[in-house]
């Protein structure tokens, strides 16, 4: 061990013996120095031990500029060679497997990770994410009882193919966020009926949405096709199929997307003096707000007076924000955002519907045997609703059925996954994404 910053060379004298039986192959050996060293190492039990910890944290070059500053030298292979020479934890099959993907480059390599879903205890980790591979290790390792994973088609034929008896269990993360994300679709496609509490979008922009609906629903009524009209109205597929989706044109209308500006902590100052004297004219007003500390220029303020933002109450929402109001537990609104979301409910029955809807499942995500029929009588409340991306929802709950109940009637999770996944991905920024799938496999198993 290093001592003020300073290497320490230790010399032991230990005794040499010779083996007396008649041909053996070891025919000298030395005596043992437990604690102290260990057979071919050059460096105290000790030493390797500080050494092994901060390899194990920082691996090759990280390591090997921070070794120095301890009192240890020692380069980037030797820091790689020493990690690698960490002996990996032996782990028993869990009962309840997690398992989950993460991309070792993203969009053409993948990997797959195996925990103990109950204590987080990683257990493998195997090249690929498809069916095959997953299959094998399940045959390869009895005894997996419950299986907790994403969505994955991949993942459930695996587990189907290897252990038709085990459990799947759907991930409830991933059971929200599915839902949130047909939820935010819902907001933004009725955006027109509930910004109506906060002032759509107008102007030119809105009348060439009008116009456009106007020529795609023309040629569908003749009996034109959908990648026709894409060609005669020289817009691509996607935006027809939307065009056609919708039942008007106000359906397709979206609320300004009004960021904050220098200009926002004026407009009360702004609207007081507007009301008491409607032709005032900008540069005055720009001259007051100046005398306030306002740091922009006119032409922001003029922007600003003719969207007519210094009037309104409250800046717009955007639809991804008033999802949001429709997504937070009611207990974590303040009371200004309970009257925004009451206003927005009020002026949409959609959004009454979806909040409905929102909160309704939010119950069912804490596990209770109850919940496998509340379930039912939500996806019927879903389906009769007009919410067509809930809709596709529910399907999805469909099709995996039973691992959806099992969701939310067990208290089994992935959330462990999802945390060693987190951490995988700062080992791979660490190691500035050029590790080999052994070294980041041997890191991620040590824990």
């Amino acid at each position: 061990m290093p001592v003020d910053g300073r290497r320490v060379l230790i010399r032991v004298r230990v005794r040499r013996m010779r083996c007396p039986v008649t041909g053996c192959k070891r025919q000298t050996f030395r005596e043992q120095v437990p604690g102290l060293l260990e057979r071919y190492q050059r460096r105290t039990v000790r030493l390797r031990e500080q050494v092994r910890a901060i390899v194990r944290e920082l691996a090759g070059r990280a390591s090997a500029r921070l070794l120095p500053a301890v009192g240890i030298t020692a380069g980037r292979d030797t820091a790689l060679r020493t990690l690698m020479g960490i002996a990996l934890p032996e782990r028993a099959v869990p009962v309840v497997l997690g398992i989950d993907d993460f991309a070792l480059r993203r969009s053409r390599n993948y990997a797959t990770v195996m925990i103990d879903a109950d204590t987080g205890a990683r257990i493998d980790v195997i090249p690929g994410r498809g069916a095959q591979p997953v299959t094998d290790w399940l045959h390869e390792h009895p005894g997996v009882q419950t299986v907790c994973r994403d969505g994955s088609t991949a993942y459930a034929q695996a587990v189907r193919d290897a252990l038709p008896g085990a459990v799947q269990v759907s991930d409830r993360w991933h059971l929200w966020h599915g839902l949130a994300e047909a939820v935010a679709k819902e907001v933004a496609d009725h955006s027109a009926c509930w910004a109506s509490a906060t002032g759509v979008q107008d102007g030119p922009r809105a009348r060439t949405t009008a116009e456009r609906w106007t020529q795609v629903h023309g040629l569908l009524e003749q009996g034109v096709g959908l990648m026709d009209c894409s060609r005669r109205l020289n817009l691509s597929l996607n935006t027809v199929k939307r065009y056609a989706r919708a039942n008007a044109p106000e359906r397709l209308q979206r609320v300004p997307k009004y960021r904050p500006t220098l200009v926002d902590p004026y407009r009360d100052h702004l609207r007081t003096r507007r009301a008491a004297e409607p032709g005032v004219a900008v540069q005055q007003l720009l001259r007051e707000i100046r005398e306030l500390g306002y740091p922009g220029s006119a032409n922001l303020l003029t922007r600003y007076l003719n969207q007519g933002r210094a009037e309104d109450d409250h800046p717009h929402l955007s639809p991804r924000r008033a999802a949001r109001l429709l997504l937070t537990r009611p207990d974590k609104l303040t009371t200004s955002q309970q009257e925004r979301l009451a206003q927005l409910a009020g002026a949409c029955p959609e959004i009454t519907d979806a909040l409905s809807l929102v909160q309704g499942f939010a119950a069912l995500l804490k596990p209770d045997q109850s919940n496998a029929t509340a379930l039912q009588a939500w996806a019927a409340a879903a389906q009769v609703a007009d919410l067509p991306h809930l809709h596709s929802f529910v399907r999805g709950i469909e099709q995996d059925h039973d691992a959806v109940i099992a969701a939310i009637t067990t208290p089994h999770h992935n959330g462990r996954t999802e945390g060693v996944n987190t951490r995988t991905k700062m080992l791979k920024r660490q190691m500035y994404g050029r590790a080999g799938f052994a070294l980041l496999r041997h890191r991620i198993l040590l824990g």
